[in-house]
């Protein structure tokens, strides 16, 4: 039997050019719920963009955009669509911060489960992080990595999870948790080292839980 590799082609480049289409319009329809805070068909969104992620930058950049803005709208829908499940949420909420909000001179052990054990010495804002979880009954987690994520689902169950961490990294994380209620906020500086949070938007994601 003869293969059709011409049929086949055609079909391939149909099926390209499809999946550009529903990406630029997902990417539109994005960017327009991003700009106005106003959410339209999130769910072909966040499927489309995270299904084709990397042809989505591709797009941002042939056009001059900054590819940032796909993880920007990622993490702005994913917040919006699950935030009133986040706030009902009573017990067992976590933070997840990164390692890289440590101060250089930190002297906090690195535990194989839980990571970092924060001792609330000051030099850095992960304490004042500490505080508002006891205060808001919010579990903080500092962790050098994706993999101590799956070994505190797996050990602390957690049932809704506020994450801080850089663009890629936040809206891909965001997505492995989507399972349950997630939050998501941004580094004001990344770099993996000596990086900034804000840390009054993350209290206050805990604080709407005390509603």
């Amino acid at each position: 039997m003869q293969i059709p590799y011409e049929f086949l082609g055609k079909v391939f480049i149909y099926m390209l050019l499809f999946a550009l289409a529903g990406t630029g319009l997902a990417l539109i329809i994005g960017a327009y719920s991003f700009k106005k805070h106003r959410i339209i068909f999130p769910s072909f969104v966040l499927f489309t963009l995270y299904l084709f992620y990397s042809p989505a930058k591709l797009l941002c950049r042939a056009f001059r955009i900054r590819d940032t803005l796909v993880d920007d709208i990622l993490i702005d829908v994913r917040n919006a669509v699950m935030l009133e499940d986040f706030v009902h949420v009573k017990d067992r909420r976590v933070v997840f911060l990164p390692q890289c909000l440590r101060h250089p001179n930190c002297k906090a052990r690195c535990d194989p489960v839980h990571g970092y054990e924060c001792k609330r010495c000051g030099l850095c804002d992960i304490a004042k992080v500490c505080e508002a979880g006891d205060m808001y009954n919010f579990k903080i987690f500092v962790i050098p990595g994706g993999s101590f994520v799956k070994k505190i689902f797996k050990e602390y169950g957690p049932k809704a999870c506020l994450g801080v961490a850089c663009y890629n990294e936040l809206s891909e994380s965001m997505q492995e948790v989507s399972f349950i209620p997630v939050q998501g906020v941004l580094l004001l500086k990344d770099g993996c080292f000596n990086t900034e949070a804000n840390i009054e938007e993350i209290i206050q994601k805990m604080e709407l839980c005390d509603v």
